[in-house]
């Protein structure tokens, strides 16, 4: 069987449970805050982050890891005998994460590393991770690792609703108009991940009412596909991210369900009280 390795960046956040018995390496985004450059995931925890974030009145920015960061692992794994590594990163459209990657494995001619662009974010990214990292532990060839991952992220999504459209807009992802109309008629919008870019589905008056949305979304989303993996993922709100993975049970047959929380890396963009969905079906 091939030893094959296998990198994302930490704002796939697959919790440590499912990573268990797979050679999954993080390699951490950066969150830069108050003069500080803090390592997701490693110098500051989503718990504290959003505490913090609540009350800052200094916002934080991400930067991606650097091309130095993923040489070192690549070459860490290289001399643990892995020289087969497959690499898979938040959507290009988001971060130059990919661009980092790209350029380290330039550097580290030793090893044979294969970059997925995952076109997505969250455990959209961290799915069809565990999917190839599955198929190495069952034997397959690297190239066939590869394409499951690569077809792998052709069945995921994610939709989430924010709590509030200022972290987007300041992040630059959303202009001031549609920051404004949100603000002025407290509307909570629902959002999706399509082709690795973040699109607006629509916006719904209440949270509760947005959060019944979100349900319906991803039934709908997922149909009739089968096996269902689905992560409830939530920024400092874990009971109501709770509550929407218990009623997703209910309203679907899923072969996976966790509940995770949105890495500061990502959340300096959505802001407190994220929640969502990220899926893989089929």
């Amino acid at each position: 069987m091939a030893k094959i390795a296998f990198v994302t960046d930490s704002t796939s956040y697959i919790p440590k449970d499912l990573m268990k018995g797979h050679e999954i390496h993080i390699v951490p985004s950066l969150v830069i805050w108050g003069g500080e450059e803090l390592r997701d995931g490693v110098d500051v925890q989503p718990e504290e982050f959003y505490k913090r974030l609540g009350s800052a009145k200094e916002l934080p920015t991400t930067s991606q890891p650097t091309p130095a960061s993923f040489k070192d692992k690549y070459e860490e794994l290289v001399a643990k005998g892995f020289k087969d590594i497959v690499s898979i990163h938040v959507s290009s459209k988001f971060s130059g994460t990919i661009a980092s990657a790209e350029q380290a494995k330039t550097l580290v001619p030793d090893a044979n590393v294969e970059i997925v662009d995952g076109l997505s974010a969250s455990m959209g990214t961290g799915w069809p991770m565990l999917k190839a990292a599955e198929a190495a532990k069952a034997g397959k060839s690297f190239k066939e690792v590869t394409e499951v991952a690569k077809e792998a992220t052709k069945h995921t999504g994610v939709l989430l609703m924010v709590d509030t459209l200022e972290f987007l807009h300041r992040g630059g992802r959303i202009g001031g108009g549609a920051r404004f109309l949100g603000t002025a008629l407290n509307l909570k919008p629902i959002l999706e991940v399509v082709d690795g870019k973040l699109e607006s589905v629509e916006r719904v008056r209440t949270k509760s009412k947005a959060m019944e949305r979100l349900l319906e979304l991803v039934v709908e989303r997922v149909g009739s596909r089968t096996p269902v993996k689905l992560a409830a993922i939530h920024a400092n709100a874990p009971d109501d991210g709770n509550w929407l993975l218990e009623e997703a049970k209910k309203r679907m047959k899923l072969e996976t369900a966790i509940l995770t929380a949105v890495s500061p890396a990502v959340g300096t963009h959505t802001g407190p009280g994220t929640l969502g969905f990220a899926f893989m079906a089929g």
